[in-house]
């Protein structure tokens, strides 16, 4: 069977600790809220895969069929998110928390409290050189927070989301729906969270390490502007 090619700019192949994997990049259709994540990636993906193949999902589009992904529109910061946005280091992988809106997203997801503490942190650690206390302290489900962006696409790019909810949970339930009718085990999951400046693994189904997903997954193979590939399939080679 023919797989997909690599995305453009990207490679297919990576090596890692003295093993070289193909990372097949799938497309998908355009993913909504009103979608279910296990019957898109099933449908994406049975009938390319082989035994102990790894399939890797970007951590937007779970999110985004857990409906937390939201128009900006819909929206409405309060001052205090106004504040705070004013004390966040932009990051040039995307617009994180400082906005506004993501702010106001964080601190209906994390409390007050919470982001106010991770705000102080901050504050006090950034003349020491210390840079990323805020996100240590508020925790990755708050720096899996994004917003819109120029190059994704529509809606995605007047949207600002959330992280997905318990991603551990559903990459197990995500596997263990692609083993149904195949000897066990099949294949595994994971949910990944990955730009061009860093990647960090969610969740991921019994029996994968989530180091070795992120080393594989190291030059953001799936890209994140028109390519349309939140899925990858992973095989060593």
């Amino acid at each position: 069977m023919n797989f997909p090619k690599a995305n453009s700019g990207k490679n297919l192949t990576i090596e890692v600790g003295g093993q070289k994997y193909a990372r097949y990049p799938i497309k998908t259709k355009l993913v909504t809220e009103d979608d279910d994540i296990v019957a898109v990636v099933k449908e994406s993906v049975s009938d390319l895969l082989e035994p102990d193949d790894l399939v890797v999902i970007s951590e937007r589009i779970v999110a985004i069929t857990q409906g937390r992904s939201f128009l900006v529109k819909e929206i409405k910061p309060s001052r205090l998110a106004r504040f705070l946005v004013n004390f966040v280091h932009q990051h040039p992988g995307g617009i994180g928390l400082k906005s506004p809106w993501t702010m106001q997203l964080a601190i209906k997801e994390a409390g007050v409290f919470r982001i106010l503490l991770a705000a102080l942190s901050a504050v006090l650690t950034k003349p020491l050189g210390i840079r990323g206390m805020f996100y240590r302290v508020a925790g990755h489900d708050i720096a899996a927070i994004d917003g819109p962006c120029d190059y994704t696409l529509p809606p995605g790019n007047q949207s600002a989301k959330l992280g997905p909810k318990n991603p551990q949970k559903v990459a197990q339930q995500i596997s263990e729906a692609l083993a149904e009718g195949h000897p066990k085990p099949w294949c595994r999951v994971a949910i990944i969270d990955a730009n061009d400046y860093g990647q960090k693994t969610l969740g991921v189904s019994e029996g994968i390490d989530p180091k070795l997903v992120e080393k594989v997954f190291a030059d953001n193979p799936l890209g994140q502007a028109d390519e349309q590939t939140p899925l990858a399939i992973v095989r060593l080679l």
